[in-house]
Parts: C-alpha cells; sequence; structure tokens
C-alpha cells in the first residue's frame, strides 16, 4: 500500500495520496488547490493518479479535483447527494474502488454536509477487513464535526449522530486520518495530531462518548454551535460543486495601487514602521493567514498584495487562491509607505495611557470568547465584522482605540481596519485580555 498524508498547516486540512505500488495507480482524497504536491509525490513512487475523490462539498478551501480533471484528465468522484455541477462518476454507500490490492469503501456519513463520506480502506495483501478509516470532516482526532454549515444546526447533528455510531462499528485497531486538524473552524476541540485509532476515540474523545449515549443529549449538545461561519463559506461552496475551477494566471508586479484594496502580508513590526496608507495587514507569518484574510476582505474588490519579497507575495497569492481569492491584480514591487501605525508591545504602557482616558479598549474577539471573560471597561466588536460601517457607527472618532485580543494577531489586524477607516487606533500586540488583566491586577496590589 501507498499511503502518504498531507496537511496544510495554514488552513488545517488534510488530504491524502493512496494507492498500490506494485499496481502503479493511486487516488487523492480531497486534494487541495495546490496539487503540485501529490504529482510530485507520485511521480517519486511511480504510481500514476487515476482518480480523485472528495469525501464532501468544502465549505473552507477550493479544492484541486478541478485542476485534476482540466489539466491531467483524471476523473472526479463524489456522492450523488453533493449535486455536483461537473462531470464526475458518483460515489454511493457500499460502493468501493479497487487500486491493484487497495480498496477503499465508500460509508455514507452525513451531518457535516448531507452528502459526507468516508472512506474503509483495506490491503488485501494483509486482510479484508479495513486497516485505516478517512473521515473527512466527520471524525476528527479529539472532537467531531460542525453540523450547523451546510444544513439547520439540529439537523446536521441528528445525522452526525448516526454517522458517528456507524464509524463506532469498526474494530478498536482500525487507524483514523481525519480531513482538519487544529486550525480549522471546522471543530473546536479537534488535536494537532494528525491521526488516531477508532479504539483510542472510542475513550477519550468526548464527541464520540455523547454519540454512545442518548440521542437527544447528543444533538442538544453539538448543535449548540457558538462559532462564527466564515463569510466566504457559500461562495467556496459554489466553486467546489461546479464548473470546475482553473489554475490562476501568475502573480504580476505592479508601479502603484492606485484604487486597490491592498492587504498588507508583512509582519506587523513592518507594517508599523511604514505601509500604504488605508492597506490591511494580515501577516503571512501567522496561523491560520487564508482564513482570516477571508474574514477582512470582500471578494469584490480588486486585491494586491504588498510582501516582504516576491516570494512572499506568490505564497500570500497561493493561500488567497485556496479561499476563493482567485482574481488578484498583482503584488506591489515598490509601494509608497506614507502611513505608520503605534502599537503597544507591553500591557504596562497601555495601563498608563488609559489612566488618562483618552484611549478605549475594543475587544476584537468573538462574542463567545468575550463571554468567558474580557477587559474592564472594553467594547466588544469582533475583528471580523470591523469593515462594515454598521459596526463601527458607535465607535468614537476622538479617542484613541486599542484593539485587543488573546494574543495580538487579531488586535493588529483589526488596528489595520480601523486605521483605514481613518480611526486612530493603537493595538496591543503582545499579550491580550489575560496578560492586560494580570499587569492591571499587579498593578493595583503595589498600589495598596
Amino acid at each position: 500500500m501507498l499511503f502518504r498524508q498531507f496537511v496544510d498547516e495554514d488552513m488545517g486540512c488534510g488530504s491524502y495520496l493512496i494507492g498500490c505500488e506494485g499496481a502503479g495507480v493511486a487516488a487523492v482524497v480531497d486534494s487541495s488547490f495546490a496539487i503540485e504536491q501529490y504529482l510530485a509525490e507520485a511521480e517519486r513512487k511511480g504510481v500514476r493518479i487515476v482518480c480523485v475523490i472528495e469525501t464532501h462539498t468544502h465549505a473552507d478551501h477550493v479544492s484541486g479535483h478541478g485542476r485534476f480533471a482540466l489539466e491531467h484528465g483524471v476523473p472526479v468522484r463524489v456522492s450523488p447527494l453533493a449535486e455536483a455541477g461537473y462531470p464526475h462518476e458518483p460515489l454511493a454507500d457500499g460502493d468501493e474502488i479497487e487500486l491493484g490490492n487497495v480498496v477503499l469503501r465508500a460509508i455514507a456519513t452525513p451531518g457535516h454536509r448531507p452528502e459526507h463520506t468516508s472512506l474503509a480502506i483495506s490491503d488485501r495483501t494483509r486482510a479484508d477487513e479495513p486497516w485505516l478509516v478517512l473521515t473527512g470532516d466527520s471524525l476528527f482526532v479529539g472532537d467531531a464535526a460542525r453540523p450547523d454549515l451546510a444544513v439547520g444546526a439540529v439537523e446536521g447533528a441528528a445525522c452526525l449522530y448516526d454517522s458517528l455510531r456507524r464509524l463506532l462499528e469498526l474494530q478498536d485497531g482500525v487507524e483514523v486520518y481525519p480531513g482538519h486538524v487544529s486550525g480549522s473552524l471546522c471543530g473546536a476541540g479537534m488535536s494537532s495530531k494528525g491521526s488516531s485509532t477508532i479504539g483510542f476515540e472510542r475513550r477519550f474523545n468526548p464527541a464520540l462518548e455523547r454519540a454512545a449515549g442518548p440521542r437527544e443529549a447528543f444533538i442538544a449538545h453539538t448543535a449548540a454551535v457558538a462559532a462564527p461561519k466564515p463569510p466566504n463559506l457559500q461562495r467556496i461552496v459554489g466553486l467546489n460543486r461546479g464548473p470546475w475551477v482553473a489554475r490562476p494566471c501568475e502573480l504580476q508586479p505592479l508601479a502603484a495601487a492606485d484604487g486597490l484594496t491592498v492587504l498588507d502580508v508583512r509582519s506587523v513590526a513592518a507594517f508599523a514602521a511604514g505601509h500604504v496608507t488605508g492597506a490591511l495587514n494580515v501577516p503571512l507569518a501567522g496561523s491560520g493567514f487564508g482564513t482570516k484574510a477571508g474574514f477582512v476582505l470582500d471578494p469584490a474588490e480588486r486585491i494586491a498584495v504588498h510582501a516582504a519579497s516576491a516570494h512572499d507575495a506568490l505564497t500570500a497569492a497561493a493561500r488567497l487562491h485556496a479561499v476563493g481569492f482567485l482574481e488578484l491584480v498583482g503584488y506591489l514591487s515598490q509601494p509608497r509607505l506614507a502611513a505608520t501605525l503605534t502599537v503597544f508591545d507591553a500591557p504596562e504602557p497601555l495601563l498608563a495611557a488609559l489612566a488618562g482616558r483618552q484611549h478605549l479598549l475594543v475587544d476584537v474577539r468573538d462574542e463567545h470568547d468575550v463571554a468567558l471573560g474580557s477587559a474592564p471597561g472594553a467594547v466588544n466588536v469582533p475583528y471580523r465584522l470591523l469593515r462594515s460601517t454598521d459596526a463601527t457607527a458607535s465607535l468614537p472618532r476622538d479617542r484613541v482605540l486599542v484593539p485587543i485580543c488573546e494574543s495580538g494577531a487579531r488586535a493588529a489586524i483589526a488596528a489595520s481596519i480601523l486605521a483605514a477607516q481613518g480611526f486612530e487606533a493603537w493595538p496591543l500586540v503582545r499579550g491580550g485580555v489575560a496578560t492586560w488583566r494580570a499587569a492591571l491586577r499587579n498593578t493595583s496590589t503595589a498600589n495598596v
């Protein structure tokens, strides 16, 4: 058996190359848009990719199945329930795909989406029983799928309950390889570990523990989803449902940013030292770059990238393509850096500034994070909403706004958005609510 897991560290997505080296054939499961990695591995192993399989229509990243079909003539298999608008071969419950001695058996596991399909994989040179299972977005290591992205949360949770119980019918020794690891919006409690076993998850996965219990309790708990839905969810689903998405043109250098939305992907420090007026800052080096960019950009905008190098610009473009921003104008080669940004790099200077009452804390985390505790006196506007004038209408323009989050990453993004709208914004970029509250307690104790 040929088996290789690929993990997109930015998106937290898992994809797979599976095949039989003896027969010289392989399939790709849940392809990312960057298909070059699979082609390179297939060439290295001396196999031919004969099939691309989608466990479901992805909502968080653009799949590479269209590129495989358009550039290499590889057929695509997906459940009929996906209602795909591209040529495909149906993959129904119980169907088997033979790749030499390796067999992939489809297991319908709806819940995350109605068409969701897991794949039990056997190596017949060893046994007919499954050796491992690709669970897609149904079962993760340490968690289970979100049920609210395709249908109502209660309906999705009810289907997921049945699907998880079906996966629990597999033997304890069957290895579990999911479609996501931590960093994805598809589950809050998932591990960064890329694999597990049915037996270990049966014992230590809270979602599976609930699935082994009463149906009503599982549905009530699972349907209570607090995390926000990605704003480009429906657009990405539409791109993945069809027609096929081709490879975009390579990013070209630009001399000026007139009339463009500039996405500055450099570090916060570089952005603070000098940036294009009105630019938005989402650092490429931070985790979840594509997801964060998707929250603050509008697909209808004409977008230019400002990066520290041409290489970083191309990397940023690839990650933006993966979340559906396919028509980038180019990257800035010699931009005019006319604006700067003041930052708080420790909580103590912020405490001193707040004493003068000319600053206002803005907690830019989501509501479910804020509910667990915020900074005294802070107003809450999630960073993902700050480009909306409705969200910022109540923010004062005669005070310095101080975005604050958990670690500083979202605060810096928020400050760039506010600055682009004409606010004076100085983010706390090292530490967040917890470190600020600790500094406040220490100061209070010292003054006693």
